[in-house]
């Protein structure tokens, strides 16, 4: 059974909203956020009960306890905590950097589901040492740690415990006003015992996030629905940049911008940005390109991570309609627009849309994305969506690779049982352009099972040969594939230093609809978890490849494989990953065995110091030793990069982050001094520069950036 209410209009209860429940009482009194919970709002506050265990089991009582309060006013939500500590020794504590890494650090959560649709809401935490998290939940388990607010907290360390404090201005949560119940659910991190516990129970194939499974708020008197608000991000960057490759000097400009915030209600906003810069955006982690197709780097500019949900979820890794990277990857952008948001109890909606300026020979084009999701059943979803890139500016058709237009529509089903047991999609996209033929639509479906011990999944996708997203990701076009997955784990006994093991076989196969199969790719392997926290996975896989293109596999310029030939081969890997909870851990990985016509070995390992709490040391490093025979390259590919993170304060940054890059014969720095001077307000001091790998001394590019913003709210 999945579990499906045939409803469209009935409104889902998550597993534990009727048995966990706290209610909170609305005060006059005047709460200072210090971490001592002296105020008589927090002595009338109705407690938690005891937290329960989640991990390593999800069976019994939490061996560190907490207490969790809420009490609220009209202008802000509070929660605190009383954070019980029976272990003796340091909490530890990775840094004091803001959106800490969760398996890192003693730390408490609540998550908050807002709308009551075990779907999206809203993730706020602390550590031990007093660092922030906040995030915007969606897909029920997962968290957007790009979402940055106003609000406040305070820690108190004592021997015995650390007590949190913290205020949430309703103006800043999303919600329906006069609703009398909102979903709630309280975490904590014991690293010390190697526990994470919750207040409202939940397996633990589940992240602390799991909106399924929050408790309930009870409101005394329900927040109402506030009225419009705005606020303005204005920003200032002064530059200078040496093009030395390019024969340029040093050059020094200057540039300005805004962003802006309007709340039009309580479950609407709207975002603007004009002449937006990135130039404190981090730099992308550089990947040894083995790839017969496009790599794939991550968006990192902030306009296009918040509220990124809707547009992001699109499609399927791989099938991506829209992927906001495209937009100004080689041209400014001038002026963006986004409204995001809820209307009625089941609608939402996302528009988004981009002008681009011009430059070289790319015109000027303007993107816009239009999307309506309807909440249907427990907690499923259906989207219709368009994508549109257009030029703007003057356009010839002499333009190689740019259309005059380029549209994707599509339909979509998301589907998510109560308890999150069953997920899936199902999707087909259309794309729209001059000349485009019958074969220009991709679609898809995937459906996965997850338990505690058996995870199952299936997944399809269809990709016509003239497909074609020029605002999206998709890999590679003419193809079917099919990826059935399942793995398996078995616990350990109470008394034994196993905590858990399994098998894992998953199953890749591509088909061209006219020549048969292209790729293939089996995998098993068997992962040993210790109660330690140490890993080890080994595994097997064999590889086949019939090549549609000519193709070097060193990707170094060499002589290629002919287009038509076909290659099978083996491999053997092992990787190791130490327990994270100690100053220094890490991970190795290895892998020997064929490599299309040669032999393949590839060395990975990473290495992580923290000075608590205070930062972090750390570095990676690869090398692939591939060797072809003549007359075709072999090469041996290294990849290093150290990183260094001091955090001096819970508002001051300095990140230093350098990449070695023998396959491009590149050496990158990046050095990031940030300053967070009062709330979502920045002073940045970047530094970039590209040397040759051979001769770090022969400089390519460099460049230092001083970007100033202040948030006017």
């Amino acid at each position: 059974m999945l579990g499906l209410s045939w409803s469209l209009s009935a409104q889902p209860r998550g597993v534990n909203r009727d048995k966990y429940r706290i209610h909170a009482q609305r005060t006059d009194e005047h709460i200072t956020i210090d971490g001592i919970l002296d105020e008589n709002a927090w002595k009338l506050a109705e407690p938690t009960g005891k937290f329960q265990r989640v991990t390593p089991t999800d069976t019994g009582y939490a061996i560190a306890q907490t207490l969790a309060f809420v009490t609220y006013d009209n202008t802000n939500l509070y929660v605190g905590a009383i954070c019980y500590d029976p272990t003796p020794g340091k909490r530890p504590a990775e840094s004091m950097k803001r959106d800490f890494s969760f398996n890192l650090n003693d730390n408490f959560m609540f998550f908050i589901d807002t709308y009551n649709d075990q779907t999206n809401g809203f993730a706020f935490g602390i550590t031990a040492a007093g660092s922030q998290a906040d995030g915007l939940q969606y897909e029920g388990t997962k968290v957007d740690y790009n979402w940055d607010i106003k609000w406040r907290s305070a820690v108190k360390n004592y021997d015995d415990r650390w007590v949190v404090e913290c205020a949430i201005p309703f103006r800043s949560l999303r919600y329906f006003g006069g609703e009398k119940e909102w979903g709630i659910n309280f975490g904590r991190l014991d690293l010390k015992n190697n526990e994470k516990s919750a207040w409202a129970p939940m397996p633990r194939q589940f992240p602390h996030a799991a909106l399924p499974y929050t408790g309930t708020l009870v409101w005394e008197d329900p927040p109402e629905k506030a009225g419009p608000r705005f606020s303005l991000i204005p920003y200032g960057t002064s530059r200078i940049i040496s093009e030395k490759e390019n024969g340029q000097g040093a050059k020094w400009d200057w540039n300005a911008g805004i962003d802006g915030k309007m709340i039009l209600s309580t479950s609407m906003n709207l975002d603007l940005t004009i002449n937006p810069d990135y130039s404190q955006v981090e730099v992308d982690r550089q990947q040894i390109d083995l790839d017969r197709f496009e790599l794939f780097y991550p968006e990192k500019r902030q306009f296009f991570l918040e509220n990124s949900d809707l547009f992001s979820s699109l499609g399927k890794t791989g099938i991506q309609p829209f992927f906001s990277r495209r937009v100004g990857l080689n041209v400014p952008v001038n002026a963006g627009v986004r409204l995001t948001g809820r209307f009625g109890d089941r609608w939402r909606i996302g528009l988004m849309d981009i002008q681009t300026g011009a430059r070289d020979t790319v015109p000027a084009s303007n993107y816009a994305v239009t999307i309506l999701q309807r909440n249907v059943f427990s907690r499923s979803s259906i989207v219709a969506f368009m994508v549109n890139r257009q030029v703007t500016g003057s356009y010839s058709d002499t333009l190689t690779g740019i259309m005059k237009y380029n549209r994707v529509a599509g339909l979509e089903y998301n589907m998510a049982n109560l308890d999150n047991r069953w997920t899936g999609k199902v999707f087909y996209h259309q794309s729209l352009y001059p000349g485009a033929k019958a074969d220009a639509s991709a679609a898809g479906a995937n459906l996965t099972y997850s338990s505690q011990y058996l995870k199952a999944s299936l997944d399809q996708a269809w990709v016509g040969a003239d497909f074609n997203a020029e605002s999206g990701y998709v890999r590679r076009t003419g193809l079917y594939e099919i990826f059935p997955s399942v793995s398996y784990l078995f616990f350990g006994s109470q008394e034994s230093k196993i905590l858990s093991h399994g098998p894992a076989v998953s199953f890749k196969t591509i088909f061209e609809p006219s020549s048969g199969m292209t790729d293939r790719q089996t995998e098993i392997s068997y992962v040993i978890g210790w109660k330690s926290r140490d890993q080890l996975t080994l595994s097997l896989s064999e590889d086949f490849v019939r090549l549609g293109e000519a193709f070097d596999p060193t990707n170094t310029s060499g002589a290629r494989l002919p287009a038509g030939s076909r290659y099978s081969w083996k491999n053997a890997a092992v990787k190791f990953d130490s327990d994270t909870r100690n100053l220094l851990y890490y991970s190795i990985e290895g892998l020997y065995g064929g490599y299309y016509n040669g032999n393949r070995l590839y060395l990975s390992t990473s290495l992580n110091y923290r000075v608590e709490p205070y930062g972090s040391i750390a570095i990676t490093a690869n090398y692939n030793d591939i060797k072809l025979p003549e007359p075709y390259n072999s090469a041996q590919l290294i990849l290093v990069g150290p990183r260094l993170d001091i955090t001096f304060t819970n508002n001051l940054f300095l990140t230093t982050f350098i990449q070695y890059n023998n396959q491009i014969d590149n050496l990158n720095t990046n050095i990031r001094f940030q300053w967070r001077f009062a709330p979502v307000s920045y002073l940045f001091i970047v530094y970039t520069g590209n040397s040759f790998a051979d001769d770090p001394m022969m400089n390519k590019n460099r460049g230092l950036v001083v970007k100033l913003s202040y948030w006017f709210n």
